[in-house]
């Protein structure tokens, strides 16, 4: 099996800060949109989404050490 090398240029470094701060947003819509629901299935559901989004989060910051927290956050 071919293993993918992580691209780490500055381009992409930019892509993944800005994807990073998108699952932030849909992390949040998501657990506002599960106050509003009262459906079992739904809210296990939104909560695997959200599991998956911070795999992912936790995934990107080990990519990129280099950034701190206000760059994650996007106080630069």
């Amino acid at each position: 099996m071919d293993v993918k090398e992580e691209d780490k240029s500055e381009v992409s470094k930019k892509n993944h800060l800005r994807y990073y701060r998108s699952l932030e947003k849909t992390i949040t819509d998501i657990k506002n949109e599960k106050t509003q629901e009262s459906e079992n299935v739904v809210l296990n559901h939104l909560d695997k989404r959200i599991e998956a989004m911070e795999e992912d989060k936790k995934r990107i910051r080990k990519m990129f050490p280099d950034i701190t927290n206000e760059e994650w956050n996007g106080n630069t």
